[in-house]
């Protein structure tokens, strides 16, 4: 049983990201998290929405993916918990107005638990009387005015990244600031990060599934790791846009655009050798990257060195195109089952959707529910250990 339990306070159209990256990070370094939901019971799901600043004067937002509650609002205790998560995006903007969330921030705070709030998930800290006042605190700019008012320091974010940590508040700007935030609540929760530095890669293509990038990539971050993002004829500084994949009652998932995720080196200069570990991201990006005799390479050197590499969803069509399955014992997304089967690879049934597994050097996972799991064994090859 995870030693430490976290509450996170969701709600229709919050941001996609702020909310599914730390609570599936969390989970992967050992702790508890409920997500509840003013209205709603486990199970009930909630609409999420992808914020992107695209050069207009404001964010554009699209829907996002559904995200499944797992605890009830109306039963929740904060004494039961460590700390409490606030996501941003457009809930905030009505969850400020309902008592009883108000009055159970409140209680957070008057028993000393840690807050991580993010984004417009402020306007919430705001709304409770005296949370803010007299703390240093940062937001989405938007937010200064509502922070300010509340009788906050305001601290102007010089990045989307920027995180502001006073006492038991921690504040960040937007989702790209969730390495920092969440390392810091994991050290605020009483958390030790221990092992080596490692390096990272990650092979990116377009319309590789949206959360099956960003999560694991800014969960390693939060462990100190060094994580580069490549994408073939590309290099650091562009973006690959992403596909996020559900399931909404049809045969199979749906399709809808997602974030667009910056890569941070380039493909053509990159040198595999520096990197400890390699993962390889879902969605429809493998079809093509397959093909992409480099990219075949990169992956053979991975297995040829026998340096961890995590693969999830259909990922695994490039490990099975690349000859590195034979003898494997491994899962996917059901639909790549023949991919593995045919590169000589045992299939592992993924019963339910989240399992992952580990064979030696490779861990692989059939679709982003498994995070959690995909996350922790990864990072159990690489050395690193979250304790608390």
């Amino acid at each position: 049983m995870a030693s430490k339990r976290v509450l996170l306070l969701c709600g229709d159209f919050m941001e996609d990201y702020e909310a599914m990256v730390p609570f599936q990070a969390l989970q992967a370094f050992g702790v508890a998290v409920d997500a509840v939901c003013p209205g709603k019971k486990a199970n009930d799901v909630c609409r999420t929405a992808v914020h992107v600043l695209s050069g207009a004067q404001t964010y554009t937002e699209t829907v996002g993916h559904n995200f499944a509650l797992n605890a009830t609002f109306d039963e929740v205790n904060a004494a039961s918990y460590d700390g409490l998560l606030l996501p941003g995006g457009r809930a905030p903007e009505y969850l400020a107005h309902i008592p009883s969330v108000v009055e159970l921030v409140i209680k957070f705070v008057s028993l000393g638990k840690q807050i991580a709030s993010i984004c417009h998930g402020q306007l919430i800290l705001a709304a409770a009387s005296g949370v803010v006042k007299g703390r240093r605190c940062t937001a989405f700019p938007a937010v200064k005015p509502v922070l300010v008012a509340a009788g906050a320091h305001w601290v102007e974010p010089d990045t989307m990244a920027a995180t502001v940590v006073d006492g038991n508040l921690i504040t960040a700007a937007t989702y790209d600031g969730h390495p920092e935030l969440i390392h810091h609540f994991v050290k605020a929760l009483g958390g030790t990060i221990s092992g080596p530095d490692r390096k990272v890669l990650f092979i990116c293509g377009d319309y590789m599934e949206d959360y099956e990038v960003k999560v694991p990539f800014q969960s390693l971050q939060a462990l100190g790791c060094h994580v580069d993002a490549v994408c073939p004829s590309k290099k650091a500084g562009d973006t690959c846009p992403t596909a996020i994949h559900d399931f909404e009652g049809d045969q199979t998932y749906s399709e809808k655009p997602g974030h667009a995720f910056p890569l941070t080196a380039t493909f053509d200069t990159v040198d595999p050798s520096s990197y400890d570990a390699l993962v390889i991201p879902g969605g429809r990006a493998p079809e093509y990257l397959a093909l992409n005799e480099s990219v075949i390479a990169m992956v053979k050197h991975f297995f040829e060195n026998k340096k961890p590499v995590a693969s999830i969803c259909h990922g695994q069509q490039i490990l099975s195109a690349a000859g590195v399955l034979k003898g494997r014992k491994c899962t996917a997304y059901p639909a790549v089952k023949l991919n593995v089967v045919l590169s000589g690879a045992t299939w592992l049934e993924p019963d339910p959707i989240s399992r992952c597994f580990t064979d030696g050097n490779l861990v692989t996972g059939a679709a982003w529910p498994g995070h959690p799991e995909f996350i922790s064994q990864l990072i159990t090859l690489l050395g690193i250990e979250v304790s608390f």
